[in-house]
């Protein structure tokens, strides 16, 4: 016999007036809210995480590649999954203050990112950037980082649009997993 689903919301008790609202509860990004784990200042030593993730496994810095003067990581706060940052491991601001090596291996990086992107999770497109000081949005500005983003046609409905949530299908280590095994080798 079928049971017929119910057109009621659950009601939760404690999340104030009644409506007609079920809630998706996001409790991991009230630390990305409050700032924390953000660094204190604009040097190294003022706890910048990029800084501390190349001394980290892999896994437990959720390190996806490495190589001699830059990284790839997943975002903790991702747009989509699969979203990686390519970090250098020195500690610099701006793009232009990367040097030919570090810039040179910052674009191979990228390439790579988005073959095994495109080969872990079939992405149909990619948003690429860097976001140069707070005033652009950048949430660590003292530590140059750029974003590989995976699109894929139809991802943006109504939760990011209406109710400013993001589902994930994946935990970030299985994320991270997935994507070292995709990763291009020279």
């Amino acid at each position: 016999m079928l049971h017929a689903m119910t057109t009621e919301p659950e009601q939760q008790i404690g999340v104030g007036t009644q409506d007609a609202f079920q809630r998706l509860w996001t409790p991991h990004r009230m630390a990305y809210i409050q700032g924390e784990n953000k660094p204190t200042g604009p040097d190294a030593g003022d706890g910048c995480p990029f800084c501390g993730i190349p001394n980290m496994s892999d896994e437990d810095g959720l390190v996806v590649a490495r190589g001699k003067h830059v990284y790839a990581v997943l975002n903790l706060y991702p747009y989509n999954g699969g979203h990686l940052m390519v970090v250098p491991y020195r500690h610099v601001a701006d793009y232009t203050e990367l040097d030919t090596p570090e810039t040179a291996e910052l674009a191979d990086l990228t390439k790579r990112a988005m073959v095994a992107l495109r080969k872990a999770s079939g992405a149909h497109g990619f948003n690429i950037g860097m976001n140069q000081g707070a005033a652009a949005g950048a949430g660590i500005a003292a530590h140059l980082h750029q974003h590989i983003v995976p699109r894929w046609g139809g991802d943006t409905n109504f939760m990011p649009v209406v109710g400013h949530t993001k589902v994930l299908p994946q935990l970030l280590a299985d994320t991270r997993q997935m994507l070292a095994e995709a990763w291009p080798q020279d």
